[in-house]
């Protein structure tokens, strides 16, 4: 039951953040279901490695490097769904700023309901 609120969050977050930023487009609900399974997908899976492999560069820049990565995976997963659009890096660099504040806002709201059952 996590997995799926957690995957109606993303999908939620994913959809709002696209219709607030003109640089990303999603098709619809489903094609937002699927980022949000790719995106979670790339960062459990491949994220850790390329952390992993840019330690070095991640410490030069005390830790910004990162942020770098997160919009690369926005482009990989732009890439691997159809229906989701990017128009290039600092679009997705901002799309994944955006994107974990209001993942981050759902969580919250969704902890301040469970709070109050």
């Amino acid at each position: 039951m996590k997995f799926v609120t957690h995957l109606i969050v993303s999908s939620l977050a994913v959809l709002i953040s696209a219709y607030l930023l003109p640089g990303v487009h999603v098709d619809g609900i489903l094609t937002a279901i699927l980022v949000a399974v790719v995106l979670s997908f790339l960062n459990s899976i491949v994220k850790p490695l390329i952390v992993l492999l840019t330690i070095p560069v991640t410490v030069v820049t005390f830790g910004f490097f990162l942020l770098v990565i997160n919009a690369l995976m926005i482009l990989l997963a732009d890439r691997l769904v159809d229906g989701f659009k990017v128009g290039g890096f600092w679009w997705a660099l901002i799309f994944s700023l955006v994107l974990s504040f209001i993942t981050s806002v759902l969580n919250k709201l969704q902890l301040n309901i469970k709070s109050h059952e």
